[in-house]
């Protein structure tokens, strides 16, 4: 269970972690993907902030992921500028890929896929 500070220093990070990866983005990976944090989980002692990315409009997602990675120390940088008057110690970045829509849509197609079998064998039965 996260404390009420982990949550707010979690958060904290969110909104500015996607600021920054809107005015860096295209620096790091290009203008074609769209990047967007999705969460952050932070670690009890405050040193490690586990950044959870959901990447669109690009087929080879975890390149943009190792495109941040290679860019980490720029990326921190920009964040310690941002976050140093909310924090005294600026976490350790850990980024993640959160496919969690892409599994939705891909669920939602396959209930439809169903749906739609569903319906033509009920309704050559008649």
């Amino acid at each position: 269970m996260e404390s009420k500070r982990q949550l707010q220093v979690a958060e904290l990070i969110k909104r500015n972690f996607g600021i920054i990866l809107q005015q860096e983005g295209t620096y790091v990976y290009g203008a074609e993907p769209l990047v967007t944090v999705t969460s952050v989980k932070i670690s009890p002692d405050f040193n490690i902030a586990k950044v959870y990315l959901s990447v669109f409009n690009i087929e080879d997602k975890q390149n943009v992921i190792l495109h941040i990675e290679d860019n980490y120390l720029r990326l921190r940088q920009v964040a310690a500028q941002r976050l140093r008057k909310h924090m005294r110690r600026i976490p350790a970045f850990e980024f993640f890929l959160d496919d969690t829509l892409d599994e939705m849509y891909r669920l939602k197609e396959i209930f439809k896929d169903l749906h739609e079998n569903n319906q033509m064998g009920t309704g050559t039965s008649e």
